[in-house]
């Protein structure tokens, strides 16, 4: 596995590649993207390349992932890994030198309402989205910068559940608890969580035109902006909480007010 150089002023991005304000921090810096192969963790990658970011992605998928490196250039890489192999989070995580910031977006489950689910469905959440990104950043620790961050990926139905679903709200509450006792331990790297709303992307893409109306119709009735949001807007919310040198510990919640109405 090839990792890139800092971006030069000749490998500038490209159309699509936006910068964020004030991200400048993150010019040379090394971002890992597990998920970072599409929705929202590949705009990550866009505005992290944009600001002068080196990238890694991992994810399942190789064809995915060698076709958003092709869109970021020669700043990004990428290696597959399964975060819910131990063994291939080990091995994804051994070349890196260095991981200034990583952001773990990656996971596969299923939700519903207790009396309907299997246990091994149920279970699934905690699997992948909890434990996925608990190894994660074990492995990731040795190599985190001391000015370095972490960002978790939980999501708004930790706080407010939008229908029975009971072990995937619980995981995405405990991924905020864990963001706390990480910040704890791993001071002076700084840990944080961002709990997005319904967005209208990449992982609603695959479910059929029913339930994507009728949940995304739900969500406008019950958020203060009656819209849904973007994967560039969470996409910005991650860029922030790399950025910002006096936040850790903190969730933040881009929800178009979902968990306030």
């Amino acid at each position: 596995m090839n990792y890139p150089s800092a971006p030069t002023s000749a490998s500038v991005p490209g159309p699509g590649l936006d910068a964020v304000p004030g991200t400048a921090a993150l010019q040379g810096r090394s971002v890992v993207l597990i998920g970072g192969g599409s929705g929202i963790g590949l705009r990550v990658a866009h505005q992290a390349v944009a600001a002068g970011a080196r990238v890694v992605l991992g994810g399942r998928t190789p064809q995915r992932l060698a076709a958003a490196a092709e869109q970021l250039g020669p700043a990004a890489s990428w290696k597959t890994v399964d975060v819910t192999d131990r063994a291939s989070l080990a091995s994804f995580f051994a070349p890196l030198e260095r991981v200034d910031h990583l952001f773990t977006s990656a996971a596969s489950y299923r939700v519903g309402p207790m009396l309907e689910l299997s246990d091994e469905d149920a279970e699934s959440p905690f699997l992948s989205k909890f434990w996925g990104q608990y190894h994660a950043v074990r492995h990731a620790a040795p190599k985190l910068t001391a000015d370095g961050s972490v960002v978790l990926m939980s999501g708004a139905a930790g706080a407010r559940p939008p229908a029975a679903a009971p072990a995937y709200a619980a995981c995405n509450a405990a991924i905020e608890g864990l963001g706390r006792g990480l910040a704890l331990e791993l001071a002076p790297v700084r840990v944080n969580v961002v709990s997005p709303g319904t967005i209208d992307g990449n992982l609603w893409a695959g479910r059929s035109s029913e339930d994507r109306e009728a949940a995304f119709a739900q969500y406008r009735r019950d958020t203060l902006l009656h819209r849904l949001g973007t994967e560039d807007e969470i996409a910005q919310a991650v860029i922030f909480l790399f950025t910002n040198g006096f936040t850790t510990g903190s969730t933040l919640y881009p929800d178009g007010g979902y968990t306030l109405h």
